[in-house]
């Protein structure tokens, strides 16, 4: 194996650990608005703020990772193994970051969802 060949594949194993670095949030844990007092409320609040927080520090981890996979493919100077290798850490990290973004979603709706039963609960 060539220097160039030694290097690319480097990269590669190097966007593939760089994902597996990534470390996905856990989802917080919301109140049930029907119930929760408003203190429950501000710390179910301050729970998603945090979770968002992390979410954007994952989705950035697996935008590098799927960034130099993606230049390995595009480049094409490694070998057949190595770029389908390339191609599947790609996919990988594209498919666990559109589902960071609808964990996010998720997340941001369900809390909407109870701040409305809340405000239902407790209209004064």
């Amino acid at each position: 194996m060539n220097k160039l060949s030694c290097a690319i594949a480097a990269l590669l194993l190097s966007s593939t650990a760089a994902m597996a670095e990534c470390t996905k949030p856990e989802q917080p844990q919301l109140p049930d608005g029907a119930t929760a007092k408003m203190e429950d409320m501000l710390a179910g609040q301050q729970a998603v703020k945090t979770f968002q927080a992390s979410n954007v520090e994952y989705m950035k981890c697996l935008e590098e990772a799927f960034s130099s996979a993606e230049a390995t493919v595009k480049e094409g100077k490694a070998d057949k193994a190595t770029i389908e290798a390339a191609k599947k850490s790609y996919a990988e990290a594209v498919e666990a970051y559109n589902a960071a973004v609808s964990s996010e979603e998720a997340v941001a709706g369900q809390f909407n969802t109870e701040v409305r039963e809340f405000k239902a609960a407790n209209p004064n």
